[in-house]
């Protein structure tokens, strides 16, 4: 357990973003995921009116999350992908009211870079971009102007046809050079890599078996010299395994394991649950409340 009970320099230990400077705590920090969507996997039309939009962030905000990721576009595979005028729609007015309410950093999950630049401007701070810069290319200029916080995620192809290209020689291994060579791409472009965390992208053109592989050799990820963000929140590979009715405790475990092996960040839809078990790993490593905020 060595691995998150300590700061680990070689994962690096702060995260930039264009508001502030998120220093990492011991325990994994939780992103609470609130999509304002009709069709995503998990939670899909639950959050469409505004309102219950916003009372659930508060709501996550309350349960302890350490951060804020909302979303106007589902991006579980076979989805449609829908115009950038639609996902502001979604996710605008209530980027609007939470303005300056709540006091942890908000992210914006999309990877086009109108809805980007209107997000940063409405007091989002990372962008979490499922495509890891490779669906929209002004993307990065974007992203670089604001200097931002930003989730380099590894995917293949769309969400439409990514499982069509889940085929890999070594898939741990073709995983971590993409993530290098985009932080390389990026750092020419004009963003520090103290701006960002990488996700290996469990499920974003990945079969079960490529999944629970990456999960076995996480710690593989840490030459990459950033913190890792892993989101694991209900995923199919996970059902498999657990089935609907004990879903909620495989994913906690393997959050565990994922933290245990070089996870800084868990994106959850679970918010409550996954602070229990991230205070309970940052007590066993000698953190007390007091210190659970660090920014």
């Amino acid at each position: 357990m060595e691995k998150w009970m300590r700061p680990a320099n070689q994962t690096g230990n702060r995260w930039v973003t264009a508001r502030r400077v998120i220093t990492f705590p011991r325990r994994p920090l939780v992103m609470g995921i609130l999509n304002v969507t009709p069709d995503s996997f998990s939670d899909g039309g639950l959050y469409l009116d505004p309102d219950r939009a916003v009372a659930r962030a508060h709501q996550i905000v309350q349960e302890g999350a350490d951060l804020l990721d909302i979303g106007g576009e589902s991006t579980r595979p076979g989805a449609d992908p829908v115009p950038a005028e639609v996902e502001l729609d979604r996710i605008g007015p209530v980027l609007e009211r939470l303005r300056g309410t709540i006091g942890i950093p908000i992210s914006v999950d999309t990877y086009k870079p109108e809805v980007a630049r209107v997000a940063l401007e409405q007091g989002a701070e990372i962008v979490n971009d499922v495509s890891g810069g490779q669906w929209e290319p002004d993307l990065w200029e974007v992203i670089v102007h604001y200097q931002a916080g930003y989730v380099l995620t590894h995917s293949r192809g769309k969400p439409k046809i990514m499982q069509e290209l889940a085929q890999y020689t070594n898939v741990v291994e073709e995983v971590k050079e993409f993530l290098a060579a985009q932080l390389r791409h990026l750092e020419a472009r004009g963003l520090s890599r103290d701006h960002v965390v990488c996700d290996v992208g469990f499920g974003f053109g990945k079969n079960s078996e490529h999944n629970c592989t990456l999960l076995a050799h996480l710690d593989q990820f840490s030459d990459l010299g950033r913190p890792l963000l892993v989101g694991l929140s209900r995923k199919s590979f996970l059902k498999k395994i657990a089935g609907t009715g004990s879903l909620s405790v495989c994913t906690r475990a393997a959050e565990v394991w994922a933290a245990a092996h070089g996870a800084r960040i868990w994106r959850v839809h679970e918010v409550a649950d996954a602070v229990c078990a991230s205070r309970l790993l940052g007590a066993v490593a000698g953190e007390v409340p007091e210190e659970r905020k660090t920014w």
